[in-house]
């Protein structure tokens, strides 16, 4: 595909609930809707196969595995529209159970993420039901000219996050999430979205909750740091234009990924 070819993107912010039926079929109508504007990439936020507030051990009782309903699910929707959809699963892990992000196309599951960083912070935690994703070589996917990578919520605020995605190719960074409502919370989610963007000079893909739990403000943010497209704090579908061009021209006129001199190592 052209660098100048445009490729369209989705996100979907919706707010998942304890019925797993519900949030499948909730997935299905919103892709149907984002599909009919054009996305070829649809993303939902953090937990879309299952969430409860506050956290309990219903989580563990209502995961599932990669081969589960829910994934089955997104295959058959992705199939249906001849999308690829991103979306937070609650992944079965034994005790505990794994914070996991999945991309399914008509084949099946193209690259997962398990979120690296827990939600231990501003009064939570995520800790006492969540198991930390490993480290290690990050899963991309390439769709429209553009590598694809993936991060939770909460990993936002480490920006090592992030540069370990663009080291391993990323032109795009897809970041489902449940971002708790709090003081200067939805300033401090849009401010980091602006910042990854600027400082990796790639695109921001985001899907939040709604409120009145989650913030809201799911945006497509470009390598400038510029919202592309985005939606308020209520249900609702954004969809924009991403480019491989786009990223190439930032990285000519800003080379901060060549010029810079320190690597990220795991600790």
């Amino acid at each position: 595909m052209s660098e100048t070819a445009a490729f369209t993107v989705a996100v979907c912010q919706f707010s998942p609930t304890a019925s797993r039926d519900d949030n499948r079929a909730r997935v299905a109508q919103l892709t149907a809707d984002a599909a009919a504007r054009g996305a070829r990439l649809v993303v939902f936020p953090e937990y879309s196969s299952y969430f409860v507030d506050p956290m309990d051990a219903t989580l563990s009782e209502n995961s599932e595995p990669l081969d589960g309903d829910f994934v089955q699910a997104l295959q058959r929707t992705a199939s249906a529209h001849d999308v690829t959809i991103i979306a937070g699963l609650v992944e079965s892990a034994g005790e505990r159970v794994r914070n996991t992000l999945v991309a399914v196309d008509a084949t099946g599951v193209r690259a997962t993420y398990r979120k690296q960083h827990l939600y231990d912070a501003f009064g939570q935690t995520e800790s006492d039901w969540i198991e930390a994703g490993e480290l290690g070589a990050p899963e991309t996917l390439e769709m429209g000219g553009l590598r694809i990578a993936m991060m939770t919520c909460y990993d936002l605020r480490f920006p090592e996050v992030a540069r370990t995605l663009v080291d391993a190719g990323a032109d795009a960074i897809v970041v489902p999430a449940e971002w708790v409502r709090g003081p200067l919370k939805e300033q401090h989610w849009t401010t980091l979205l602006a910042a990854r963007a600027i400082e990796n000079t790639v695109y921001m893909v985001s899907a939040d909750h709604p409120t009145p739990i989650g913030v809201g403000h799911s945006q497509i943010v470009d390598p400038q740091g510029v919202v592309l497209a985005g939606v308020g704090t209520g249900e609702g579908i954004a969809v924009a234009q991403l480019t491989k061009d786009a990223v190439t021209r930032v990285r000519e006129i800003n080379p901060v990924l060549r010029l810079r001199r320190y690597g990220v190592v795991p600790r």
